[in-house]
């Protein structure tokens, strides 16, 4: 199974020279799972480059999309996806239960009209809406997939996947509180992300800007580090980077995750996402 990050941004895109380590785009990844299978978690701005490179490979296309909720900067970028634009393209859209509806409204919704040129109706591909990660799990070939509510505004989930390589779980938009709603406590995201091979959670903020930021659904380097360590995680990646935060401060929270688990002598590797990369679990 393998991870490769094409938006690792949080909240707006943000390109320009100080974002060029760690990326501008906003969130996207492509999981390719060991039967071959291509899934896509969220439609951020990435989405558009993953699909100049799912063109490029020359196939048809099957794809699945889970969409973890449905605030702009993870469904903006679906008008740009190039595969919709073909009609050898098959696109199965789950997670979050509202995600379909949240994808039909970057085209246009009953509030506002005219939001982009081409109706979603318009579109080639054949786009299937399903409902099982919001109250199940998902097989999809030998892999199995499931999902976690998220503490985050208006919702979301998270997801684990698990296939023969190891076990993914990714959570973004995720405020790790002792406090959090019904399900979504710190000690329901240990038991979900429990000896993960790969964990790749939100560490959008630092731990003084929190005082400020309370509720608004993202974590920080403390609250992150914590998670890994009591899961038992073997590797870490900070993601959803601050549209603020320039590369070399990225790299100073990361620097500042990876000492704290050293102090607390658990050896989990700890990097930040990286547009373009790709990780193997």
């Amino acid at each position: 199974m393998e991870i490769t990050f094409w938006g690792t941004r949080g909240s707006i895109a943000s390109p320009g020279p100080d974002t060029l380590i760690y990326g501008g785009n906003t969130t996207c990844v492509e999981i390719n799972l060991c039967s071959g299978r291509t899934v896509i978690v969220d439609s951020g701005t990435g989405i558009r480059c993953l699909g100049d490179s799912l063109l490029e490979r020359g196939k048809a296309l099957d794809l699945v999309l889970l969409i973890t909720h449905i605030h702009w900067d993870h469904v903006s970028g679906f008008p740009f996806f190039g595969p919709l634009f073909r009609e050898n393209t098959r696109i199965v859209v789950d997670g979050f239960s509202r995600g379909i509806d949240g994808l039909k409204h970057v085209f246009s919704n009953k509030y506002v009209d005219g939001t982009w040129p081409l109706r979603f109706e318009d579109l080639k591909a054949c786009i299937e809406p399903r409902n099982n990660l919001a109250s199940g799990a998902m097989t999809l070939d030998s892999a199995t997939v499931t999902s976690h509510r998220l503490q985050h505004p208006q919702g979301g989930l998270g997801f684990r996947f698990t296939d023969a390589s190891g076990r993914l779980v990714f959570l973004t938009d995720n405020e790790l509180r002792n406090d959090g709603w019904s399900g979504t406590c710190f000690k329901d995201f240990v038991k979900f992300c429990r000896d993960a091979d790969l964990l790749v959670h939100d560490c959008q903020y630092l731990p003084e800007e929190l005082n400020v930021r309370k509720g608004w659904g993202h974590s920080d380097p403390e609250s992150v580090a914590r998670l890994a360590h009591e899961a038992a995680a073997k590797r870490l990646v900070l993601f959803h980077h601050d549209p603020w935060r320039k590369d070399a401060e990225v790299s100073r929270m990361v620097e500042r995750c990876a000492e704290l688990l050293a102090r607390s002598g658990t050896p989990i590797e700890v990097t930040g996402a990286r547009e373009g990369s790709t990780l193997k679990v």
